[in-house]
C-alpha cells in the first residue's frame, strides 16, 4: 500500500521495471530464450478505477516490457499488441533497448552436447522454472493497479505466449473487487482465468486469502500439472501471497516500517 500520494499505476510500473532491469528474474534483461534462441517477452498492466489496461506479447529487444504495455494502454485505443508491432511501438517512443545477446544454445546444440536429458538440465529447469515478476498496489486515493512481466517458461516453442499479457488470466485490477498478479505455468492459469476468478470471489464476499486458496485448489484439482502463485490485494488493503509451487519469492509493505520479503508463503 502506498501512502505518499504516488499513483498505484506508476508504482506498479516502477517496481516491475526495477525487477526487469536487474537481470535476476525471468523478465526484461533476464528473460529466457525460446527454442530459436530469441528473447520474446510478455507483460500487462491494469488500473482499477476505469479498468484501463495494456499488454504486449512476443516483444523483442527492449528492457522494459511493462513500460511498453503501459504505452499500449495510454497511447493507443487497444489493449494488446504482439510481436513486431509491439516492438515498433517501443522503438517509436525510444524506450531503452535490451543489450543482451539474442542467441543462445538451440535444442540441437543441447542434444549434441548430451545435455538435453541430463541431470543438470532437469535440475536447471526445476531451479529456474517460472520467475515471472509482478506487483499489486493500493494507493492513498483508493485506486488499485496490477502488472506482470515475463520471459516465459523453459524450452518454449517460438511464438508461445503465456498468461501474463492476458487481462483476466495473469493480471486483473478493479477498485470494486481487488488486484491480482499471477505467476506460474501459464497454460493452466489461462484455462481457469485465475486473476478474474479471484477478484470475482472477493467481490462476492470472500477474503483475499479465501479467494486465493479456493482458486489454487481448483487449479491443482482440475488442471494436470497446474502450478501457480498469486499476489492479491483487496480495496481495504487486505492481501494474500499464496502459491502451490515449492517456492515463490515475494514481499509486501503497508506503507509503514520495513518491507517483509521471503521465498515461501503459507
Amino acid at each position: 500500500m502506498v501512502r505518499d500520494g504516488q499513483a498505484a499505476l506508476r508504482v506498479v510500473e516502477g517496481m516491475i521495471c526495477h525487477l526487469e532491469q536487474s537481470g535476476l528474474f525471468n523478465a526484461g534483461l533476464g528473460s529466457r530464450k525460446q527454442l530459436d534462441g530469441v528473447q520474446r517477452m510478455d507483460a500487462s498492466i491494469m488500473e482499477g478505477y476505469s479498468l484501463q489496461a495494456g499488454a504486449v506479447a512476443g516483444l523483442e529487444g527492449f528492457c522494459h516490457p511493462i513500460s511498453v504495455a503501459k504505452l499500449v494502454m495510454e497511447e493507443t485505443d487497444h489493449v494488446l499488441l504482439v510481436g513486431q508491432y509491439a516492438t515498433h511501438l517501443a522503438r517509436h517512443f525510444k524506450l531503452e533497448k535490451n543489450a543482451a545477446p539474442k542467441k543462445t544454445l538451440k535444442r540441437k546444440d543441447l542434444k549434441l552436447a548430451g545435455l538435453g536429458k541430463s541431470k543438470s538440465m532437469r535440475l536447471f529447469k526445476k531451479m529456474t522454472q517460472y520467475d515471472t515478476v509482478g506487483a499489486v498496489v493500493l494507493d492513498s486515493f483508493g485506486n488499485l493497479a496490477a502488472g506482470a512481466s515475463t520471459g516465459g517458461v523453459p524450452m518454449m516453442l517460438p511464438g508461445r505466449v503465456g498468461d501474463s499479457p492476458l487481462i483476466g488470466a495473469g493480471v486483473f485490477a478493479d477498485n470494486t473487487a481487488g488486484a491480482v498478479s499471477m505467476t506460474g505455468l501459464g497454460e493452466g492459469i489461462m484455462r481457469l482465468v485465475m486473476a478474474k476468478q479471484i477478484t470475482d470471489l472477493i467481490k462476492s464476499g470472500k477474503s483475499p486469502k479465501q479467494a486465493t486458496q479456493s482458486t489454487l485448489k481448483e487449479l491443482v484439482t482440475r488442471i494436470k500439472g497446474g502450478q501457480a502463485g498469486c499476489l492479491v490485494l483487496d480495496p481495504d488493503g487486505r492481501f494474500a501471497i499464496k502459491h502451490v509451487t515449492k517456492w515463490m519469492s515475494a514481499g509486501h509493505w503497508n506503507g509503514k516500517g520495513k518491507p517483509v520479503v521471503a521465498d515461501r508463503f503459507s
